[in-house]
């Protein structure tokens, strides 16, 4: 009997999932040569072959930012200057290959069974002082190099993309907190971590979170994940292994977490 359970926090890639209008087209597979096409029995034997074309952008489906994605007025963190290190091919700083295999130890915050919901409401922001009452009720500690995954539920709105593209997301403060406490990445089950098209007045910008951990505080954040088997399961801390393809320059990567709970 297996000593461990494995969960998957990738959603699937299709044609038609939820994706924000700056990143279409989202995803497209192309099934370039079929069977068919390689297939001659009396000269090659018995096997043929198929193969295909993936088409995506780096920040649809369930990914990974890299660092290079988010600048503060023109500067990458770190000080680095925008147009030092942005070229034709990508970005020479900051870009996806940097970016480590992110395994370790891991935490889920379960917003909703808090406030004793299903899933939050579309363009709920949740708070600082939210996510430590999720700590208290879960009984777990944020500590230096953990992985913090929110829950919101919104993962169950992934066929209906407009009601998903309006889902929650986190309040700065609480992205300012979670830095704070030496978290190497962030995710949750929501497009965008931030609530999009949310003016944050204290930041002066949309998306404050993303500034926070990216540009300010060099924090990976992961988006559009798969949280409700492990959240109903009952999990609270675990072993996370997420890891970005190398795309030389890229701003974000496709990734496939798994969430490793040891018995």
């Amino acid at each position: 009997m297996s000593d461990r359970t494995i969960f998957d926090l990738e959603q699937p890639r299709t044609t038609d999932m939820p994706v924000i209008d700056s990143h279409k087209p989202g995803y497209y597979y192309a099934l370039h040569r079929r069977h068919g096409d390689t297939y001659e029995a009396g000269r090659n034997g018995p096997r043929s072959s198929a193969s295909g074309m993936i088409v995506c952008m780096e920040h649809a489906g369930t990914h990974i930012d890299a660092l290079c994605h988010q600048a503060e007025h023109l500067t990458l963190c770190g000080g680095i200057k925008v147009a030092d290190v942005e070229k034709n091919g990508g970005f020479t700083r900051h870009a996806i290959e940097e970016v480590p295999p992110i395994v370790g130890p891991a935490v889920l915050l379960d917003v909703p069974a808090l406030l004793g919901v299903d899933c939050l409401e579309q363009e709920y922001l949740i708070s600082l002082d939210e996510l430590k009452r999720c700590c208290d009720r879960q009984g777990v500690e944020i500590t230096s190099g953990d992985t913090v995954l929110v829950r919101t539920g919104n993962a169950q709105r992934w066929d209906d993309e407009e009601a998903y593209l309006a889902g929650p997301g986190v309040a700065a403060q609480a992205s300012e907190w979670l830095a704070d406490q030496g978290v190497i990445a962030v995710g949750a089950d929501t497009m965008a971590w931030d609530v999009i098209g949310r003016f944050d007045e204290e930041y002066g910008c949309q998306l404050p979170g993303h500034l926070i951990l990216l540009a300010r505080r060099g924090v990976y954040i992961i988006e559009n994940m798969d949280l409700e088997a492990i959240a109903a399961a009952g999990h609270s801390r675990f072993e996370l292994a997420c890891l970005p393809l190398k795309f030389v320059g890229a701003t974000g990567s496709p990734v496939r977490p798994v969430a490793i709970v040891n018995h």
